[in-house]
């Protein structure tokens, strides 16, 4: 393989790994922004009061979005093994 095509499958690979991990951390951040104001109208500064509600909504999303998390990366992986296959 050569530089460019090396570049462009490092490039596809961030994307991939942005397109997977997109969906938790947008659910993380909407939990804890809708935490952050709940503890600020109600003045509550518990700070582990954060983490249980922003880990069962990643793991619900993990659920939820395995399935396309897997193709993605199914996809990806079938992309480097022919990469592989062909030279």
């Amino acid at each position: 393989m050569s530089g460019p095509e090396i570049l462009d499958l490092g490039r596809q690979a961030i994307y991939v790994l942005l397109e997977v991990s997109a969906p938790m951390m947008i659910v993380a951040l909407v939990v804890g922004l809708a935490i952050a104001l709940l503890q600020a109208l109600t003045q509550v500064q518990e700070m582990t009061l954060v983490f249980v509600p922003k880990i069962v909504a990643i793991f619900l999303t993990m659920l939820i979005a395995l399935p396309f998390m897997a193709q993605a990366l199914h996809g990806f992986m079938m992309l480097i093994s022919q990469k592989i296959v062909t030279g």
